[in-house]
């Protein structure tokens, strides 16, 4: 019997970047789940139009939801938008959020009518369910009493509700709170994190504890908690500095976590390498070691992840 060569450790090593948008080349807000019914695993994104020559912030508006697949989380195939299916495009949509329970998928994202050549003006966020990532139906637009809410990210509390944190740019931009017995109605519940402007939350378990993980514009703000109630700061930022790797010489922005098993995660953010508009999708590992959450970019690593370490919310079998 025949058999090909050994893969070596390098053949693992991590991607870099881990994704560039074909289309607008702008690929931010990035989300990875895996859907147990196709075997794959999926990347959604906000995609911004970097290579369109709009005024202002107008090429960060007017953007669709960008749609990847890969079979392993390494090589990605772009498969196109899906902007949701009730309003017409041209509007603006940013940050998926998703989660499946019971069998469902669901879908938090950021809605703004048309485009918009600053950063003012009403924002919501919509909910939609699927069964399979592709067809998607609306259920609902949240009321989190602010006509300013963005970036939502969904976890579980201890006692069985769900918890949404969202950032409320009518409140300086703080990271706000609402609360669902089923994921389909939300009542809000409050300040979470208020001590100073950030946003893009996520929110995992990792090493025991609890994290927050927001963008500061500075580096990734770091938050813990034992219960998700209360909050307190790690007072060293992740991704504060450029790191090495081929189009990652810049800050990370807007992260989203998914751990594999109760020790280690990946942590996927974007980059404007250069520092200008192009931006790509990156992964770095993540871990916890003397009570602190780490993430350095440079450090070689295998990346292999594995849907039987994933969570259950983002498809995964823990």
């Amino acid at each position: 019997m025949t058999t090909g060569p050994t893969p070596s450790h390098d053949d693992f090593r991590a991607p870099a970047p881990l994704f560039a948008d074909p289309v607008f080349d702008g690929p931010t807000d990035p989300t990875v789940v895996f859907d147990p019914g196709s075997g794959l695993w999926h990347l959604f994104y906000t995609q911004r139009r970097a290579n369109a020559a709009d005024a202002g912030v107008a090429w960060v508006h007017g953007t669709d939801i960008g749609h990847a697949t890969s079979p392993d989380g390494r090589e990605w195939t772009y498969a196109g938008t899906m902007a949701g299916p009730d309003c017409a495009r041209g509007n603006t949509w940013w940050a998926p959020e998703i989660l499946r329970h019971d069998g469902q998928w669901h879908m938090y994202v950021t809605y703004l009518e048309g485009i918009r050549e600053d950063w003012t003006g009403p924002a919501e966020i919509r909910h939609y369910t699927s069964a399979d990532l592709k067809e998607w139906t609306y259920r609902s637009t949240l009321d989190v009493d602010s006509e300013r809410a963005i970036d939502a990210t969904v976890h579980r509390l201890p006692n069985g509700k769900w918890r949404m944190w969202f950032k409320d740019e009518r409140r300086e931009s703080r990271i706000y709170t609402a609360d669902s017995e089923d994921l389909f109605a939300w009542a809000p519940a409050g300040p979470a994190v208020t001590g100073q402007a950030q946003e893009g939350p996520t929110v995992f378990g990792l090493g025991g504890v609890y994290w927050m993980v927001t963008d500061g514009w500075s580096g990734l703000l770091v938050h813990r908690s034992t219960d998700l109630e209360h909050w307190h700061r790690q007072p060293v930022p992740l991704l504060a500095g450029p790191g090495k790797r081929a189009f990652d010489e810049a800050l990370g922005h807007h992260a989203m976590a998914l751990t594999q098993g109760p020790d280690e995660g990946y942590l996927y953010y974007f980059t404007h390498p250069g520092g200008g508009r192009r931006s790509t999708v990156q992964v770095a590992r993540l871990h916890v070691r003397d009570g602190w959450l780490r993430c350095e970019r440079d450090e070689p690593f295998d990346y292999r992840p594995d849907p039987a370490k994933a969570p259950a919310l983002r498809g995964g079998s823990l």
